[in-house]
């Protein structure tokens, strides 16, 4: 009888620290599971905790409260047929970031992950210790290699000496943060692994927002010549299914020899067989595998700001949130993203005019929220902003007006925004994009007050991309066109436009993305035929405004490197290379 094996991926949407909820979110989707016959079910990365915990794994408490939640996981298996793969803190001697593997009210076996990833928004090595074995697990009568995220991406690491000794199928259980393009490297990654191992690959990657990061789904299944064979949504919560034939890797692996020869100089020593439930699985009808297109670019970038937005205010207890608008863009566009979370009833709008707004910005934020559906408030700023003029004017007495009574104004408004906050629970969502916080284009407590910064990693020309397929997806200019066209400006003087200030956004983004997210040096940006002045000029404000992005809030990250946990520099800091 052909050998096969049910799979099935739970890609589901965990909270850190919420045990008892993660829990029931497990075992509902091993219910469903075990409805639809599936023999082996495959959870994300440390499920049990959500990822990443953080300094939570210091506190003794809460590594045992996480043993116990799986033990609950482990009960609910008794007198089942289904075998579970749940991610977990194993404790021995020290810490682990561990697979269990779950079958008849028993834990059959343990994983510990290899490969600690320490860069970017990862820092496990200050947390766990590194496993070293590699077991393979007899399940159904497939063996079955367990890895854990990082150790998938080494061609030599412990998938390869799993199939070395023998495993057919690889299941890779993962929380692997998003960022624009990552997708597609990880499955052309991904079919290589299982080309070279002649090995099905089985990827079930967490979904969610958590603080700064956002999981994107996207689980795969690939056959052992690297083909896809089924791939779940993307931001959201989904069952993938498939049933695998493992003998087609059984017949492959005859007519190949690579692995004949590597197995010749293969050491054993870390792999070992463990019987989980031998016994074939029951012939029964087949089904057709879970398949998902993945989405085009920009709306896939819009979707993670979407979910990253909507699990940061439901997540942390939060059911409105109240944005400044401007009749900007970035306002206009972190709107349009919050009523799509949140719903149109959750989300308010306050247009903030002082003397300097001019009449069509008031008339476009209205316009706005008329088109969202939310609710809008107008709150003058100017008794404020004049109050403020008057008891200061003895001290500014033979200055100029300048900077200091522009950032009044943002203040003003940051002061109306968080007492509204105060008074209803209201979250206030920042707007500031990734452009204006690389160059500090922003004033600390004013429009940088808040709670989420939600498209504090969105570059401003990506910003008018979002705005406008947003529109073309309502089919309709739910951002007004003129949102669009006028040249952005924040308005605190007479006549200004972000020109005054800052290089057009065309010119700086380009720098901003080589410097801030690649490194790239001074003379390596000029020899990109980059301005050098301009180059300098750029480089400076970034250098100098390390200060302020310190201070900001969390916010989205959808580039390959954002400010925060990715990118790490010193306040104090005179290098100046």
């Amino acid at each position: 009888m052909a050998r096969t094996l049910r799979l099935g991926l739970a890609q589901i949407n965990p909270t850190v620290g919420d045990l008892s909820g993660n829990v029931e979110k497990i075992l509902e989707f091993a219910a469903e599971a075990e409805r639809r016959g599936v023999d082996l079910l495959a959870f994300p990365e440390l499920v049990i905790t959500g990822y990443p915990p953080e300094d939570l794994l210091l506190k003794p408490g809460f590594i045992q409260d996480n043993l116990k939640a799986l033990k609950e996981v482990v009960a609910y298996t008794e007198g089942k047929e289904i075998t579970l793969i749940v991610g977990f803190v194993d404790t021995e001697e020290d810490l682990y970031n561990a697979a269990a593997i779950v079958h008849g009210g028993e834990v059959r076996g343990i994983y510990h992950k290899t490969y600690l990833p320490n860069y970017g928004v990862f820092d496990e090595e200050r947390y766990f210790k590194a496993g070293s074995s590699c077991p393979i697990f007899l399940i159904r009568g497939v063996k079955v290699g367990v890895t854990i995220c990082e150790d998938i991406f080494y061609p030599a690491g412990p998938a390869l000496a799993m199939v070395l000794g023998g495993a057919e199928l690889i299941v890779n259980i993962n929380a692997s943060p998003y960022h624009a393009g990552k997708r597609e490297s990880r499955e052309r990654m991904l079919a290589v692994r299982a080309s070279d191992g002649v090995v099905v690959i089985a990827y079930v990657n967490m979904v969610g927002g958590q603080d700064e990061l956002v999981f994107d789904g996207y689980s795969t299944i690939w056959g052992g010549e690297g083909r896809l064979l089924a791939r779940g949504k993307g931001f959201e919560e989904d069952l993938v299914i498939a049933d695998l034939l493992l003998e087609e890797v059984f017949r492959a692996r005859l007519h190949d020899p690579r692995l004949r020869k590597e197995r010749s100089l293969f050491d054993g020593e870390r792999v070992s067989l463990i019987p989980v439930i031998e016994e074939f699985p029951p012939p029964r009808s087949p089904i057709t595998p879970s398949y998902s297109e993945p989405m085009p670019l920009t709306e896939e970038i819009y979707s993670a700001l979407v979910l990253g937005t909507k699990d940061y205010v439901r997540k942390n207890g939060f059911e409105k949130v109240v944005i400044g608008l401007s009749g900007g863009i970035d306002s206009s566009l972190v709107a349009t993203i919050a009523t799509d979370a949140l719903g149109r009833e959750n989300v308010v709008g306050v247009a903030m005019p002082s003397r300097y707004s001019s009449e069509g910005s008031v008339k476009d934020a209205e316009r706005l929220a008329q088109n969202l559906g939310i609710e809008f408030k107008v709150i003058s700023i100017e008794p404020a902003f004049k109050a403020y003029l008057e008891m200061l004017a003895p001290h500014f007495q033979g200055t100029s007006p300048g900077v200091a009574e522009e950032n009044i104004q943002a203040r003003i408004r940051g002061n109306i925004l968080m007492a509204l906050s105060n008074k209803f629970g209201w979250l206030v969502l920042t707007t500031g994009n990734k452009s204006e916080t690389a160059c500090g284009y922003a004033t600390l407590y004013g429009d940088m007050a808040g709670g989420f910064a939600v498209i504090k990693d969105v570059p401003k020309t990506l910003v008018y991309e979002l705005a406008r397929w947003r529109n073309g997806k309502a089919g309709r200019d739910l951002i007004p066109e003129s949102v669009l066209k006028k040249p952005p400006s924040a308005e605190l003087r007479p006549d200004q436009k972000d020109t005054d200030t800052l290089p057009p956004y065309e010119v700086l983004d380009p720098i901003l993305k080589k410097y801030v997210e690649e490194d790239l040096s001074l003379e390596a940006l000029v020899s990109l035929g980059f301005e050098e002045e301009m180059v300098r000029r750029v480089i400076g404000m970034v250098d100098r405004n390390e200060y302020k992005r310190r201070q900001a809030p969390p916010g989205i990250k959808i580039t390959h490197r954002a400010f925060g946990k990715d990118r790490r520099l010193p306040i104090t800091n005179r290098y100046r290379g």
